[in-house]
């Protein structure tokens, strides 16, 4: 009973908080208030404050987890939509995707490269703009490290959906293909649900992004391995 009622407390808590801080992001539209950020952080200084454990947090945490699975699934409703749209940009689309995958998959694993940092933290930034699930098993199978692979996701997830708008808007990049593309391939899950925020066709575009990084960058990042490290 103790371990429902501390589930319920920490689910209800996660709902909570959310709710209010997307309200708030609702009302003023500031990206640094995106509420999935401000959840995260907020959830993260009370459960500093009051010393609780992330095993704790997690009984009623991993309930709220639990419906990634059928919010990854929707994505198929716009996705199936825009079909047509996707069908006729094809090419561009794939382009785009690849493309993305490989600035995404060198940048960051060259750059902590170049600053001299161990092989394992090497090849565990490496998967950083893949979505999680795939890049905590690519980080493991090339010796990085899963659990930090994950961090290292949602860093770039974050930075994705906060920088990203100011630049696309600073290159004039108007177009919904164009749009989504980017966010999608950039900043995945994060990226697609700030797709949303632009219409139908640029989550379209991300979610089929987000899907096609995770696919191109499971060849690649081997490919990108053994040809740099």
């Amino acid at each position: 009973m103790h371990i429902f009622l501390l589930a319920l407390l920490f689910a209800g808590l996660t709902t909570v908080l959310y709710l209010f801080l997307n309200s708030q992001y609702i009302k003023y539209r500031w990206t640094i208030l995106n509420p999935v950020l401000t959840t995260t952080v907020a959830l993260v200084i009370i459960l500093l404050v009051f010393d609780v454990s992330y095993e704790t947090y997690m009984l009623g945490g991993k309930w709220v987890g639990e419906l990634l699975g059928p919010a990854v699934v929707a994505l198929a409703v716009p996705l199936y939509k825009q079909w047509e749209l996707l069908r006729k940009n094809l090419l561009p689309i794939v382009i785009g995707v690849t493309a993305g995958s490989i600035v995404g998959l060198l940048s960051g694993s060259l750059l902590t490269k170049l600053f001299g940092f161990s092989a394992e933290m090497v090849l565990t930034m490496l998967p950083k703009s893949i979505t999680t699930p795939v890049a905590m098993q690519m980080a493991e199978a090339f010796g990085g490290i899963p659990s930090l692979a994950a961090v290292y996701v949602m860093v770039a997830g974050f930075t994705g959906i906060l920088v990203g708008p100011w630049l696309l808007k600073t290159l004039r990049i108007d177009s919904s293909i164009g749009r989504g593309i980017g966010l999608g391939s950039s900043a995945h899950g994060l990226g697609t649900a700030k797709a949303f925020e632009y219409g139908p066709e640029e989550a379209s575009m991300s979610s089929v992004a987000m899907t096609l990084s995770a696919v191109v960058g499971s060849f690649l990042g081997p490919v990108i391995v053994w040809l740099f490290f």
